[in-house]
């Protein structure tokens, strides 16, 4: 969830969070940077963005690791992990530095990496899937440390490392409950 500073598109002390434009730079950014920052226009739906970039992540992870066989849904999760989050950090900042925000509501990139990394290793079942959806959702929004501090990290870094780390403590949490048999 993002503070009120953030919505507004100011920090507490009256400033952005990012730098001014360059004089004479186009504020626009590149086609490819915004599909990925707002994951092909999803950040765009309304109410909650990153709840709905949440959603259709875990949906069209759902899809494709019902064609994966057992041995490699973990490996690809993983690696798309990575790529969305590499992929993730340069349009994030080129789409909040055209925008003039720290971290505008419209880039859900970084749900996706969250939601991806919640979804490691999580069998395929209904309610695994939902708790991680569940548990994502609700670490992104409370951000207990250090997922908070994470924020402060400038740019695109910020913007989906806070999201990664949400995704690592829904992470956990499914699989302790997977362990303990609590999801079944």
């Amino acid at each position: 969830m993002k503070e009120p500073s953030e919505i507004a598109g100011t920090e507490p002390d009256g400033s952005s969070g990012v730098p001014p434009p360059v004089a004479g730079a186009v504020r626009r950014s590149p086609l490819w940077v915004t599909l990925t920052a707002t994951f092909f226009g999803i950040g765009r739906l309304r109410p909650g963005p990153g709840t709905w970039g949440s959603l259709v992540t875990v949906l069209l992870w759902a899809a494709l690791a019902h064609v994966l066989s057992a041995s490699l849904r973990t490996p690809v999760a993983i690696a798309m992990a990575v790529l969305v989050t590499l992929i993730g950090i340069p349009a994030a900042t080129r789409v909040a530095r055209g925008a003039g925000k720290k971290d505008p509501q419209f880039i859900v990139i970084d749900e996706v990496a969250g939601q991806l990394v919640a979804l490691i290793a999580v069998p395929l079942a209904w309610k695994s899937f939902l708790a991680g959806f569940i548990l994502f959702r609700a670490f992104d929004i409370v951000k207990p440390p250090p997922v908070r501090q994470l924020e402060a990290i400038p740019e695109g870094a910020g913007i989906i490392l806070d999201d990664i780390a949400a995704g690592l403590y829904a992470l956990l949490v499914v699989h302790l409950f997977l362990h303990f048999g609590l999801l079944r």
